[in-house]
């Protein structure tokens, strides 16, 4: 054997090496909880759309993997199948145009925009289903750079309450997260969030719900969704808003009816009674004057 074969077949034998080792890192990887949920900063159950969400998410990217490799393989088996051999004298015969080919190119990519779209829209309107009244309303008002809570009265709250939020301040050192704004919510109720802006653009974003929504002044969002399991989760602003738009941070915190009331209570012993509402924005182009 010559050489130049004994090379050849080298070659051949490290591509199959690292391809086998490539698509085996590849499935071992596939079975990590990180690639089940799609490296997304929450776990499943969450709130009732959680699950949705990461599912159009994973099976998103599933699919374009799947596109990718197939891409991806018949580039290559062009570039090696069709490579110009040892001997080849002129250009290969050269075609203007392949209709089949084309045809294939124009109608299969449309195939996919359109499945895509039809499952992102499916859930988009599911997610943002308000036919139904919700069991607990709040407006969430954001401001430069902190958060005010109005809980209106409904059928679990029986009287309008407020918490008004200060502005956390972040010197270098940890921060007391027991002094950031802090949204009450109770488990296993619908909550309606009503998304205002006091001042300037803010967008409410709470990471582990997988759901962020901007805050306009003089338009009113909303964020429908169910929690379903109890906890503390980190929110923030998720707009850039100005010099201390990184201190504007919060929490939600998760809880059972019954603490949830408890808290209802202690705001209304607190004289947090009331909505502190519009009348508190400070955007000069929508005011009266």
């Amino acid at each position: 054997m010559s050489s130049q074969n004994r090379t050849g077949s080298r070659r051949i034998k490290i591509t199959s090496i690292t391809g086998l080792a490539l698509a085996g890192a590849l499935v071992l990887t596939g079975c990590s909880p990180e690639v089940e949920k799609g490296w997304l900063p929450t776990e499943r159950g969450t709130t009732n759309h959680t699950d949705r969400i990461m599912d159009l998410w994973v099976n998103s990217w599933i699919a374009a993997l799947a596109v990718g490799i197939i891409t991806w393989g018949l580039l290559v088996w062009c570039i090696i199948a069709y490579r110009r051999r040892k001997g080849t004298t002129g250009f290969p015969k050269q075609l203007s145009y392949n209709l089949p080919l084309e045809v294939f190119y124009l109608t299969i990519p449309l195939f996919m925009v359109l499945v895509f779209f039809y499952f992102t829209d499916q859930d988009q309107r599911a997610i943002d289903d308000r036919s139904q009244p919700a069991d607990v309303v709040v407006d969430v008002r954001g401001k430069q750079w902190a958060w005010d809570f109005n809980y209106k009265k409904g059928e679990v709250i029986n009287e309008d309450l407020h918490e008004a939020g200060v502005q956390a301040h972040l010197t270098g050192n940890e921060v007391n997260k027991e002094l950031l704004p802090t949204l009450y919510l109770p488990v296993g109720k619908s909550v309606d969030l009503e998304l205002n802006s006091r001042d300037v653009i803010h967008s409410f974003w709470v990471p582990a719900f997988l759901q962020k929504r901007d805050m306009i002044p003089g338009k009113t969002n909303y964020i429908r969704f169910t929690p379903t399991k109890e906890g503390t989760f980190d929110g923030k602003c998720a707009e850039l808003c100005g010099e201390y738009h990184s201190e504007m941070l919060f929490r939600v915190k998760v809880v059972s009816e019954s603490e949830f009331q408890a808290h209802m209570d202690q705001l209304r012993q607190d004289g947090n009674t009331g909505l502190l509402g519009a009348e508190y924005d400070r955007n000069p182009n929508l005011n009266e004057k």
